[in-house]
């Protein structure tokens, strides 16, 4: 049972639930999603991408989404929903890294970050403070010193497996967020924020892995426990940032 009132499900709440409703006649999730439209692709079952044909490749030729009847592919479907162009454009460098690559055993880093973004990216709109204790690592600061901030911030996932885990949600589920700030002049406006989105990704982008991790259970308000300040303790989860010799060395 999905609780669609939880936090992290509110820009998907409406057509969630109305997919809900449609499924409840019978309708396999690809017919469920048509129904919701707008949306700049068709949702068709999973048996028609083709064996060998990579999926990416096929929703650029054919404007077709293969899909599953399962969670996974539901909430995929709920995205390219809510965020339509984002979607494409997201598609359309998938499809032109294959072009210039092909499809190998390795991806290469801009479709991994393309993937990635896909599968777990969160956006955040939020004051400078809030970002700047985000990409320290100060997860107290962040959470407990500038709680009072985050009334005025907003954090929406967009990877669609992201989504997926927290119908079971535990403290250790980790987003990683999109480093380009929402501008605040967005306001709510998730359309907006939709074009904006489109507008920014590129590959050179891209390439240089634009993230940051966020537990997104220490959301304040998203988790009960988070109110108390020892919920930040967990350094298996609220990880500090590694020393500077040590990415020396890796690098």
């Amino acid at each position: 049972m999905i609780d669609w009132s939880a936090e992290w499900y509110v820009p998907y709440r409406v057509t969630a639930e109305s997919c809900v409703w449609h499924a409840g006649f019978g309708y396999e999730h690809h017919e469920v999603l048509n129904r919701l439209g707008p949306c700049p692709k068709r949702f068709v079952p999973q048996t028609e991408l083709p064996a060998g044909t990579a999926y990416e490749q096929f929703i650029f030729d054919t404007g077709c989404v293969p899909t599953r009847n399962n969670l996974h592919d539901f909430f995929n479907g709920l995205c390219w929903l809510r965020f339509p162009l984002t979607k494409q454009r997201l598609n359309h460098l998938q499809a032109a890294q294959i072009a210039a690559a092909g499809v190998g055993a390795v991806r290469g880093p801009v479709r991994d970050a393309l993937t990635l973004f896909d599968e777990n990216a969160a956006l955040l709109q939020a004051p400078p403070a809030l970002w700047d204790a985000l990409l320290a690592r100060d997860w107290f600061r962040l959470c407990v010193t500038l709680r009072p901030l985050w009334a005025e911030a907003r954090l929406v996932l967009f990877g669609h497996a992201l989504l997926e885990k927290l119908v079971t949600p535990y403290k250790s589920i980790t987003a990683h967020v999109f480093r380009e700030p929402v501008p605040l002049h967005l306001g709510d406006d998730l359309v907006a924020w939709d074009g904006w989105l489109a507008g920014c990704l590129n590959a050179p982008l891209l390439a240089g892995k634009p993230f940051t991790p966020l537990p997104v259970l220490g959301v304040p308000g998203w988790c009960p426990d988070n109110h108390d300040p020892a919920y930040y303790a967990d350094a298996s989860v609220f990880r500090p940032p590694r020393p500077a010799n040590a990415l020396m060395d890796k690098a």
